[in-house]
């Protein structure tokens, strides 16, 4: 197979501006914060060239330390950005975010890198890098709408079981959907840039199974370590239940 991928112009990623301007148009019709998706744009274009740069550096470097860094700015972000959904209560939760984020998403990847693919040296950050950005971005995920879906069961005056369960279930919805639909419905990221880069499908298949098995493991033990971390201090919070309105309002 050709192992060459295909360059992009940077004059070219113009076209795909298109449809991104169709919907900033809707959200300005429509008065949907036009400027948060601005900003999210703006943000991402921002992010995205410093990492490209960044990660042109850290391949060539080859430095565990470096690696190591990298990957603790991973978890605390991560644990941080999960708490926007509760933002009155991110400082008390997020030494809990950040345990589960750790322990959940970590436990993952050290049997990744470790046993599964048996890198050589651990740290070579072409693995371990987009790895890890899978497994904590995706607990990052599920932890953000455990937490929002909690407060909201005990908003509404469930106890603490009810709305843990409800909670989990939640959570765990987007990656439930993408084992649904893996294959059928979408071919991810890593299968199809393997598959563009010229490996074989049949290795490429591989690697997602494991991506698969690997972000559906992490996600469920660190959401599921989280709700049960939280339990004391949540049930200790003065949560006011949503009021309902009267018929005759």
């Amino acid at each position: 197979m050709n192992n060459s991928v295909q360059s992009i112009e940077l004059l070219s990623l113009l076209y795909i501006t298109l449809p991104t301007l169709v919907t900033l148009y809707v959200l300005w019709r429509w008065s949907l914060r036009t400027g948060n998706a601005i900003h999210a744009l703006l943000r991402m274009l921002v992010q995205l060239l410093i990492v490209g740069y960044f990660l042109a550096y850290l391949f060539e470097s080859h430095n565990a330390w470096i690696v190591l860094a990298v990957l603790l700015v991973m978890v605390l972000a991560s644990s941080w950005i999960a708490l926007g959904t509760v933002a009155g209560l991110r400082v008390q939760l997020f030494r809990h975010a950040l345990l589960a984020i750790l322990i959940g998403g970590g436990l993952s990847f050290a049997l990744v890198i470790l046993a599964v693919l048996q890198l050589e040296p651990w740290y070579r950050p072409q693995y371990s890098i987009p790895l890890a950005g899978m497994i904590f971005a995706n607990a990052m995920t599920s932890v953000s709408l455990a937490a929002e879906r909690l407060q909201a069961e005990l908003r509404r005056g469930d106890d603490y079981l009810t709305a843990r369960d409800t909670a989990m279930q939640a959570a765990l919805i987007p990656i439930i959907n993408a084992l649904f639909a893996v294959g059928l419905v979408s071919l991810p990221g890593m299968m199809t840039g393997q598959i563009l880069s010229g490996v074989s499908p049949l290795i490429a298949v591989r690697y997602q199974i494991m991506v698969m098995l690997m972000i559906f493991g992490s996600t469920g033990m660190a959401t599921a370590l989280f709700l049960v971390l939280i339990r004391a201090q949540m049930e200790k919070l003065d949560l006011q239940p949503i009021s309902q309105s009267s018929p005759d309002a």
